[in-house]
């Protein structure tokens, strides 16, 4: 047996599925050096910076400005976006990516490493906290704002220097996006908001707001989306949830807010359609981020069962241990393979075809990411007994992603609205292949 003519490049700490397989010397035909690249140029700001210090932000329900300044400057905030990737808009005109990345094609799979790398932190409200604006609030400003606003906006929000949030859920209104109530009153040349938002990701520490608000009549013919900024009339406090403490998750109250009427992202009642079409990207965010999150439980659990001993010897060493990482193992490698395949194919629809084809795929892919996660807290939790239950020590990592499963699960979409969305979608895509082959029959005819 020749081992030298084997692919055996490795990298990271080489735990069992600790690593995507690709990482281990498996061959892809999705990544190319320049992923490569930036695997280990995120890796090592991430070790540097962010998973040293995790717990202590989130503990403290904060994050330094001083860390989203770094990361900005850095170029990688763009990545959050999706592809096609605002370049042009980062303040330097891109030229604070890494020289790797310089001239290269960025496609979705530099999205899906450096959301993979963040999430190694093991903890939901740093992610968030870091890039939660930029992944689902700055996207509809890139997609549907004007070149004014773009100009204004982006460079500040991806340099790091200012926050976005989405604001679209309200007490009343969460999944039946159609039933919002806030209130946007046009006034000569401003609108006049009065709303209230809750559970905004980033609303605590964001200077702009995307916001859904009502501009017509009731139901999803009468929402508008509107770039609201901090100011008079806006009012935010931090809501006390169960987990994801440093992202700033807060009640937005919105009293007479004067905005600009060029503030409105494309036409004004055409909001609905705008805030679905975002769904799926913050989707595949939630994905990247769970997949990664339940692959920590698992690479955490495979470090503890080695050095704890019990009856005599190592965890790892009984047979119910080794069938608890494998049931991780196995759930995780196939979400990633479908990860894979879906990020392949958004490289390669235009946006609306995407929006059909994919939709009800990456609903069910949200379910299965989110619910993997969950399994794989559970059993980590097993595997560390009561470290799983204590803050802060060797389960950390575990007792706080146990406390964050509902935060992952619930925004974008709950699993029951997923669930029922994945069928629908797709029998509508089905019927519309059918109608369309019979089209093309008929015409041969």
């Amino acid at each position: 047996m020749d081992l030298s003519k084997w692919n055996m490049e490795s990298f990271g700490d080489g735990h069992p599925f600790g690593d995507p397989g690709w990482y281990q010397g498996q061959y892809s035909p999705y990544y190319n050096e320049s992923h490569k690249q930036l695997r280990k140029f995120v890796r090592d700001m991430c070790e540097e910076h962010v998973i040293p210090n995790a717990n202590e932000w989130d503990e403290a329900k904060s994050i330094p400005k001083e860390v989203r300044l770094l990361f900005g400057k850095s170029g990688m905030n763009c990545l959050m976006m999706g592809h096609p990737f605002p370049v042009d808009y980062l303040p330097q005109k891109g030229k604070e990516l890494p020289e790797f990345l310089q001239n290269v094609k960025l496609d979705g799979f530099h999205e899906m490493i450096l959301n993979d790398e963040y999430a190694r932190c093991g903890s939901g409200g740093v992610l968030w906290g870091m890039a939660g604006g930029l992944a689902i609030g700055l996207p509809p400003v890139n997609h549907f704002g004007s070149e004014e606003l773009k100009r204004r906006i982006l460079p500040e929000v991806l340099g790091g220097e200012k926050v976005i949030c989405l604001a679209i859920t309200e007490p009343t209104a969460g999944s039946d996006v159609a039933q919002i109530r806030c209130k946007a009153v046009r006034e000569g040349d401003y609108y006049i908001v009065t709303g209230e938002k809750k559970w905004i990701t980033n609303g605590v520490i964001a200077d702009y707001f995307t916001t859904a608000v009502r501009t017509g009549p009731s139901g999803a013919g009468g929402i508008s989306l509107l770039l609201i900024e901090r100011g008079p009339g806006v009012k935010t406090r931090q809501m006390d949830c169960s987990g994801v403490w440093c992202s700033g998750t807060s009640y937005v109250t919105f009293d007479q807010v004067k905005v600009p009427v060029n503030n409105i992202l494309g036409k004004e009642n055409k909001g609905f359609k705008y805030i679905m079409s975002n769904f799926n990207h913050e989707r595949m965010s939630i994905c990247y981020m769970t997949n990664r999150f339940a692959r920590v439980c698992l690479e955490e659990s495979v470090k503890f069962a080695n050095k704890r001993k019990t009856f005599g010897k190592k965890l790892v060493d009984h047979p119910v241990i080794r069938w608890k990482l494998a049931e991780m193992a196995r759930m995780i490698e196939s979400n990633q393979a479908l990860l894979e395949s879906l990020c392949y194919n958004l490289e390669r629809m235009e946006k609306q075809e995407a929006n059909l084809k994919l939709g009800g795929t990456t609903a069910l892919a949200k379910v299965q990411c989110t619910k993997t996660m969950e399994f794989c807290a559970r059993e980590a939790a097993q595997v560390f007994g009561g470290l799983s239950y204590t803050r802060g020590g060797q389960g950390e990592k575990v007792e706080r992603l146990n406390r964050e499963v509902r935060a992952m699960a619930v925004p974008g979409g709950s699993e029951e609205i997923m669930l029922d969305l994945g069928i629908r979608q797709s029998a509508k895509v089905a019927a519309l292949a059918r109608k369309m082959a019979s089209a093309q029959e008929n015409a041969k005819l």
